[in-house]
């Protein structure tokens, strides 16, 4: 039963921090990202999952590292957001990163244009004492790209292993 729970909410609460930390923030702490690693090496065995499955899970979540470290380099997403999107890779492994991805790409996008032209608009002076607003709506900061990995994730993660294998009917979600 607890093994269920953490399966079930462990990823999704992270991912779901790391998507309000950088809304409010523009930020994402690398605790986020080594709590998502560390929930991986803790659940993935006591879910039966083997040795040669955890490294494929570990390579799906070493190969996005990599690029995302090279789009970080380039100045396109956050650091934190790279190490999220490794996160969550490495909970996904090879079957679902790919899919992840395209989704994460699909949200950014979206994210980024609603951004933009939010940011064409004047900020009502009632809003001014909102620092995060103030970031958010700041013209020379960057996209608090967290939160599209976050969607992804959750819209991913339903179809993983990880929630397949718990009995939903236990928990009245049949």
């Amino acid at each position: 039963m607890v093994l269920d729970v953490a399966r079930l909410l462990l990823f999704p609460a992270l991912m779901a921090f790391a998507a309000a930390s950088d809304l409010l923030t523009m930020t994402i702490s690398n605790r986020v990202s080594l709590l998502l690693v560390a929930g991986f090496l803790v659940l993935a065995p006591l879910s039966g999952m083997g040795l040669h499955e955890m490294l494929s899970h570990a390579g799906a979540g070493l190969a996005v590292l990599v690029v995302a470290f090279s789009c970080f380099a380039m100045g396109w997403v956050g650091g934190g957001d790279a190490k999220v999107a490794a996160a969550a890779a490495l909970w996904f492994g090879f079957g679902h990163t790919l899919e992840y991805l395209v989704y994460a790409s699909l949200f950014g996008g979206a994210l980024t244009l609603l951004l933009l032209q939010f940011r064409q608009w004047p900020l009502p002076a009632s809003l001014y004492g909102q620092d995060w607003l103030l970031r958010l709506h700041g013209k020379n900061t960057g996209i608090p790209y967290g939160i599209a990995l976050a969607f992804a994730a959750l819209l991913i993660y339903p179809e993983t292993d990880w929630v397949r294998a718990v009995d939903l009917a236990r928990f009245g979600l049949h």
